[in-house]
């Protein structure tokens, strides 16, 4: 486990790629290059002994203005199929949940499409609780495609 590097990019387009979010690795180092400008944001990838990325997850801590303190928010976690049911997932968010608490944060949040229940079940197996019937999700997209 460890934080990524511009020359993952390659990989990590792959991996986004196998989550349904196809990318070039082109625009992957664009996006790493804000993920890594920003301390409350954090990318990670899990590799094999000979340092293969088969894995990648990213959070992000957001500041509340309600009321004092943050909250963590993973935005993408993907296993390569191959290695998924090993572990990789688990210590993904297990490295995640260690960078939230350095942020303070009193939480952490990750959604997930209702058909992927592999990863619903690794979730639920490192306490995490489906609490979607406690609210609503509403999206609106703000650019238009010509």
């Amino acid at each position: 486990m460890r934080e990524v590097e511009a020359g993952d990019a390659e990989r990590v387009a792959a991996l986004l790629g196998e989550l349904g979010y196809p990318s070039t690795p082109e625009r992957v180092r664009e996006r790493l290059a804000t993920w890594l400008g920003d301390r409350h944001s954090r990318v990670l990838v899990a590799t094999t002994a000979n340092q293969q990325v088969v894995g990648c997850l990213s959070v992000h801590a957001v500041p509340y203005l309600e009321r004092d303190g943050r909250w963590a928010r993973i935005e993408s976690l993907v296993v390569t199929e191959s290695a998924r049911g090993t572990g990789v997932g688990s210590a993904l968010l297990k490295a995640a949940e260690t960078a939230a608490r350095e942020w303070k944060c009193d939480g952490m949040e990750v959604t997930s499409h209702r058909s992927r229940e592999q990863a619903h079940t690794v979730y639920r197996h490192v306490g995490y609780e489906d609490v979607c019937d406690r609210g609503a999700r509403f999206w609106k997209p703000l650019h238009q495609s010509a």
